[in-house]
């Protein structure tokens, strides 16, 4: 794999969170549309397994963050912030995220999954039966849909893996259909099991 090889390299084989040297494979940072160097970091299936389970999160493995969150590379400064925020409760987290400075367009990205807003103003993306979508959810059309600027036709009943929250619309996700990239509403899909 291209973007593997390529992220052991530019993290010396490991992990850019928290510096494990096993158990390492690429992690996309949500919400991604496609793989690329950029979007992805190298992580350990520790530090996977408790960004995707926020209940088996051990606080004292993540202040790892404390060397991490210097990195120059925009994914790690993502996932790093969204630790932080999730582990708010902490004392030492708060001091951390003062001192955290990300770009505009890398705070748009660490903000875009609702981490570390409150729950009222989070962005919620509803199916047609109120189900709450999440990013890497798969979906079903309830409807065939015309795609505009484009001859495909979405029939219903088309599953629709790996979608992509519009993160400022919450009535759009994204995702593909016989191989094209294509935004969907929200009230034509219902989330699959």
């Amino acid at each position: 794999m291209k973007i593997q090889k390529e992220l052991q390299k530019r993290s010396n084989s490991t992990c850019e969170l928290c510096g494990a040297t096993n158990d390492l494979g690429v992690y996309e940072v949500p919400p991604t549309s496609t793989a690329s160097v950029e979007n992805s970091l190298l992580a350990c299936g520790t530090c996977v397994e408790q960004i995707e389970n926020p209940e088996k999160v051990d606080v004292n493995h993540w202040r790892c963050l404390n060397d991490s969150m210097w990195s120059q590379v925009p994914a790690v400064q993502v996932m790093a912030w969204r630790m932080l925020n999730r582990l708010r409760s902490e004392g030492w987290t708060l001091e951390l995220l003062d001192m955290l400075y990300l770009d505009d367009e890398t705070l748009a990205w660490a903000k875009a999954t609702g981490e570390g807003q409150n729950e009222e103003e989070k962005v919620q993306h509803l199916d047609s039966n109120g189900a709450v979508l999440q990013t890497g959810d798969t979906v079903v059309l309830i409807k065939t849909l015309n795609v505009k600027g484009s001859s495909l036709t979405a029939k219903r009943g088309t599953s629709v893996r790996r979608i992509s929250l519009v993160h400022d619309n919450p009535e759009q996700i994204e995702g593909k259909v016989d191989g094209q990239q294509i935004v969907i509403l929200t009230k034509y899909v219902k989330k699959s099991n």
